[in-house]
């Protein structure tokens, strides 16, 4: 045969050859995605891929014919921060968010979530529909009496995601953990999430008092501590340096650089839709300067005639009055239960011999509650008026622990919670002296959780790291967690940001510098076990979910 024609033999076979495996794999293809997979629809709600690849069709055993089928591993449970609490894992290509798909609602009370998450994933919200899509994410709430109503499940099955809950609340953090997990392009895996926070107070505290922070950087705060399922914000607005907060009752004591109280409500309104409560706090009877510097005649003075820096005199009624009126005119810019007292840091107390050095209050404390009342008593009286003010408004107080008193007379209101932030007072108690008594404590450990700006006295800048490692809310003081059986009592805990030397940092710098911190708190409120990731891990996933 000539050498021509025998190339041109070869090339023949070789075309048809190549054309037969381009038929069959055709062929295959089509089947594969008429089937939609191992169990799938083939009517309109099927769809192909949500996230994921799938494995390559395989064939059966020797002298059957080829059957394309699709195969994906066991599922695993979403990344997020803090991290879900269960997860039964299934075998699918999971859920990403595609434009146009929908977000529906059962009830339509969760109109504003659903929303929200539209307009994060790129959705498109269509409120109360009964029918079924590809695609869809449908929000719920379901009737689990019972239930705590920060719980939500989530499912992800047949190419849709359902989230439900008791109460808004919860559906709205399943719609953060589904939001981190689509992040960036990521895939809500198949199967179950049942998730529930440890703790019902998960809280960031904020001194605007002494720092003048801006509406705006308090907002984008609002927005991440949403996203991380916080569900507390302290706004300390009234300390020696500043009063922060627009006043009618008593416009003359509140500082050139402050926010409207129209600002103050667009902050309410973004957290509340954020299912975040305000925390309002004006701190009395100490770290009243500002108010007293349009008050002078106030002002606690010694017996000697000196002035006492930040301390109001609770021996006359015009102290009261003028700290009521304040708390009176917040309580309907600030809807909520906690209202904290302060109470910390009374300088009268501080002395060795209070009643010598200022007789005005012991002379108050003896004709208020006997002979033998001292100035504790006394002070111990103020915080007690104070929380019926704001009981009258439906909130429950709280105070500082060093604003609580032993052997007193007076008792501090059981219904005052305990804000426990040092064992460094005079006089200082183990936090188990408040929790044995059957009081509700509140974890804001300065060992862990203060990030006092400049770095006074003997503070250093919380790490994530150590948080994360060492801290959980039964760390109430220093480095020793309380036995277990006080653990109902710790209601959840906050880290704070004090402004004791405002220019140490920009407030850029401090974004960045309670970032990790945060992260590392709110994992510990939601699970306070062993995290599963090490910090390593932990710090690399909030690095990619930003």
């Amino acid at each position: 045969m000539p050498a021509k024609q025998g190339k041109q033999r070869q090339v023949l076979v070789v075309a048809m050859a190549v054309a037969l495996v381009v038929v069959a794999a055709g062929v295959s293809l089509g089947l594969w995605a008429a089937s939609g997979g191992e169990g799938g629809a083939t009517g309109p709600e099927a769809r192909a891929s949500r996230g994921g690849a799938a494995a390559a069709p395989t064939t059966t055993g020797p002298g059957t014919s080829p059957s394309p089928t699709r195969s994906y591993p066991l599922s695993e449970a979403p990344r997020t921060i803090p991290a879900v609490r269960d997860h039964t894992p299934a075998r699918g290509p999971g859920w990403r968010p595609v434009k146009g798909d929908r977000v529906v609602v059962d009830d339509p009370a969760l109109a504003d979530e659903g929303r929200l998450i539209a307009g994060e994933l790129g959705l498109s919200y269509q409120g109360e529909k009964s029918d079924k899509r590809a695609g869809d994410l449908r929000l719920g709430l379901n009737e689990d009496e019972g239930a705590n109503p920060e719980s939500y499940v989530m499912t992800v099955r047949d190419g849709r995601v359902e989230i439900s809950g008791p109460a808004e609340a919860g559906v709205f953090y399943g719609t953060r953990t589904l939001k981190q997990a689509a992040h960036d392009g990521g895939t809500a895996p198949e199967g179950v999430v049942r998730d529930e926070p440890a703790k019902p107070q998960r809280g960031f505290m904020l001194d605007i008092a002494r720092k003048n922070f801006t509406a705006g950087w308090i907002e984008d705060r609002i927005r991440e501590l949403g996203d991380l399922k916080f569900n507390q914000l302290g706004l300390h607005f009234s300390d020696d340096q500043g009063f922060r907060i627009e006043s009618v009752s008593h416009p003359e004591v509140v500082s050139e650089q402050h926010l409207t109280k129209a600002q103050v409500r667009k902050i309410v309104d973004l957290a509340k839709s954020r299912h975040i409560t305000v925390v309002p706090e004006i701190d009395s009877p100490g770290h009243l300067g500002a108010v007293l510097d349009a008050h002078p005649d106030l002002q606690l003075r010694s017996a000697q005639g000196s002035a006492v820096q930040g301390a109001i005199d609770i021996s006359k009624s015009e102290s009261a009055d003028i700290v009521d009126d304040l708390l009176n005119e917040y309580a309907d810019l600030f809807p909520g239960g906690p209202w904290h007292l302060g109470g910390d840091e009374y300088q009268a107390l501080t002395r060795s011999n209070p009643a010598a050095s200022f007789p005005q209050l012991a002379a108050a404390a003896r004709e208020q509650y006997g002979s033998g009342a001292t100035v504790a008593d006394l002070t111990t009286g103020w915080l007690n008026d104070r929380a019926a003010t704001v009981r009258k408004h439906q909130r429950t107080p709280r105070a500082w622990n060093d604003g609580f008193f032993r052997g007193t007379s007076v008792e501090a209101a059981k219904d005052i919670q305990v804000a426990y932030w040092t064992g460094k007072e005079i006089g200082a108690r183990q936090p188990a002296e408040y929790l044995s008594a059957g009081r509700k404590v509140i974890n804001y450990n300065d060992e862990f959780l203060y990030y006092v700006l400049g770095e006074p006295q003997t503070f250093v800048y919380p790490t994530g790291q150590r948080i994360y490692e060492q801290w959980t809310p039964r760390v109430l003081r220093g480095t020793t967690a309380v036995p277990e059986r006080y653990d109902g009592q710790i209601l959840g805990g906050s880290f704070a940001v004090w402004g004791d030397r405002p220019n140490a940092q920009t407030q850029d710098q401090v974004a960045a510098g309670i970032r990790m911190p945060l992260r590392a708190t709110v994992q510990k409120l939601w699970n306070p076990d062993r995290p599963e990731l090490s910090w390593t891990e932990f710090r690399a996933l909030a690095d990619r979910l930003g």
